[in-house]
Parts: structure tokens; sequence; C-alpha cells
């Protein structure tokens, strides 16, 4: 769970609903709602094809619920296999690979026990790594496209709730109405981009960083394992790869 992003979305909103006050209730207004939500959902479905758009909840989960390996767990746990190979041999990983829930890393050890060249394993994994980065853009894009359609939602909604004022000038009763419109689509529209949808595409894009590195990280330990490495070394080696403070080694 990722309590940075719930509290985020609660401090901006809640910052938001207390300037609001007591006149919250004058803040929702159904055909608002409507143009923007509507709106932004039939936008998002025109300019991506239909699997991919449907793919954006699964993506808000992330947000909220994906974990990204430590870099240096992700070192240690090399540290400690490269122990292993240099003791038992490469195959003794046989045994380590069923208990590593990084498919990432679990599909480069694999490779590694099956006997194939540092180049080929290099080779198949970076093509992987291009291929989740890939993904990851993708969904990145979508939130910010996301957070472009939804105001452009909110000024679309401000021309038709003016058009209807401007209609209906000579009843008093239903001016009110129609500058609510006008007035609460842009807000939205803004609420909306700027509270979720933006920094959500940058939660992703920082995130795909991050995995990216752990995942680099894990290319160059595996190739190490290959070529019987000793463990000092590869960690020194991989421990290049994180800022200084976090560089801890595992034979202090």
């Amino acid at each position: 769970m990722d309590i940075a992003t719930i509290i985020g979305i609660l401090v901006a909103f809640g910052l938001v609903v207390s300037a609001i006050g007591g006149g919250i209730s004058s803040f929702i207004d159904p055909p608002s709602m409507l143009i923007v939500i509507g709106g932004t959902v039939g936008v998002l479905l025109v300019g991506y094809p239909l699997k991919t758009a449907l793919s954006v909840i699964g993506i808000v989960m992330k947000t909220f619920l994906y974990k990204v390996d430590s870099g240096s767990e992700v070192i240690a746990k090399l540290v400690e296999l490269a122990q292993t190979v240099r003791k038992d041999g490469i195959l003794a990983l046989e045994s380590e690979v069923g208990d590593i829930d990084n498919k990432f890393m679990a599909k480069g050890l694999q490779m590694a026990i099956d006997g194939q060249e540092p180049s080929v394993i290099e080779d198949i994994l970076y093509k992987e790594m291009d291929k989740v980065a890939e993904r990851h853009a993708i969904g990145a894009e979508m939130f910010t496209s996301l957070g472009t359609y939804a105001p452009s939602m909110g000024m679309i909604g401000t021309l038709v709730g003016l058009v209807l004022m401007l209609q209906n000038m000579s009843d008093p009763s239903s001016i009110g109405p129609s500058m609510s419109i006008a007035l609460l689509t842009t807000f939205y529209g803004a609420l909306m981009a700027n509270i979720l949808f933006l920094p959500m595409s940058g939660k992703l894009k920082n995130r795909s960083k991050q995995e990216m590195l752990v995942h680099e990280i894990i290319l160059v330990g595996v190739q190490s394992l290959v070529i019987g490495e000793n463990p000092r070394i590869m960690e020194q080696k991989l421990l290049g790869y994180l800022p200084p403070k976090e560089r801890k080694s595992s034979f202090d």
C-alpha cells in the first residue's frame, strides 16, 4: 500500500473542501459532473483501443498497491546467491529459484542455471526491460492524456453553460443554473487533472524508473553469477547503482 498517494489525495481534497466550508452542496452539480467525467471517459475511449483504455482501472490500483523492490534488498539477495554459487556451483541455485518473488530475477537465474552465456542473458533481459518500460510508458501517457482531457471537457461545459445563459437572459431563474454549469465544469476538470491524473502520471513514471534500475541491478548481478565473480567484487559493482546513503555492504 502506497501511503503517500492516499495521504496526498486526502490532503489535497481535504484542503479544497475546507476552503469551501459549509457551502459544499453548492459545488455538487450532476449535469456538470456528467459533462466532465463522462466526456473525459468518452474521449479516452476515442484516443486509445478499448482494451488499453479499460486497463486504466488496474493502473489506478497500481498507484495505491504496487510495490517496487528495494535496490539494497535485491543486491543483498544477489550477494547471498553469489556466495552459494562460489561454494556449491551455479546448479545449487536450482533450489533457490522457486522461493524468489521477483519474476525478473527468477527468469535471469533460471537462464544462468540452464547454462546460457552472459551475452544471451543480457540480450533477453534487456528486451524484456524494454517491453516493461513500454507498458509503463503507455500507462503514464494515459494519465497525462486524462489530465489534458478533463480541463478541456471542463471548458466545453463552461461554453455550454454560457450559451444556455445567453439564450435565456430574459428568464432570470435560468441564469443561476446555467452559470453553475459554466463554472463548475471548469472546477471539476481542474480538480481531476491536478489532484488525480497528472500526479498519478508522475508517480507511474517515477516507479518505472525505480523498477528499471532494479532490473538493471539484477541483470548485472546475474551476469556476475554466471562468470563466478567474487561476491565482494560483485557487491561493490552493484552498490554503485545506489545513492551513497543507501549503500550498505553485507560483509561489514
